[in-house]
């Protein structure tokens, strides 16, 4: 994840049809920067790069399971604490999951369990930067800012079965 000024660099929007609802994918000409779910087209111009048809590609490619990893360049917008435990959740292989504690210890702030879990419903980038992957400490699900149905749905897809 880089670090770029944001003030002077163009944006571009695609709309993706996911088996999670509608994905609003915002990039500039070299990062994507963001997915939102429940995505409402209303008049909004879409303009594709290579970014997003790439994005759109790789996503294609997850959601029928053939892609379990990957390889889109980000650029996510948030603290360097937030940017810390996003960096940590791309550590978290497909199909497997992590507590908040055990993402507050990969970070060596073992204490910031709370934190970790505010700077996940921060995330700018979902599915790609897998915040669905993390559960509580009991191996139960717990919130998700895209929805709980679409957390269980993700988690499913990638076979993880919860407790």
């Amino acid at each position: 994840m880089q670090n770029h000024k944001l003030d002077t660099m163009k944006t571009f929007r695609i709309f993706y049809e996911s088996p999670v609802e509608t994905l609003e994918l915002v990039s500039t000409e070299t990062f994507l920067m963001e997915i939102k779910f429940g995505a409402e087209k209303r008049n909004r111009p879409e303009q594709t790069n290579a970014i997003l048809d790439e994005t759109r590609r790789q996503l294609d490619a997850y959601f029928a399971g053939r892609l379990k990893q990957f390889s889109i360049p980000l650029l996510p917008q948030g603290t360097p604490f937030q940017k810390e435990v996003w960096q940590a959740l791309r550590q978290i292989p497909f199909g497997k999951t992590a507590s908040y504690g055990e993402i507050a210890s990969a970070i060596n702030n073992p204490k910031a369990v709370r934190a970790v879990g505010l700077a996940n419903s921060k995330n700018p980038i979902p599915i790609i930067i897998p915040c669905h992957r993390v559960i509580g400490k009991n191996g139960k699900m717990t919130g998700f800012a895209g929805g709980l149905w679409r957390k269980e749905w993700l988690l499913q897809h990638e076979g993880v079965t919860l407790v």
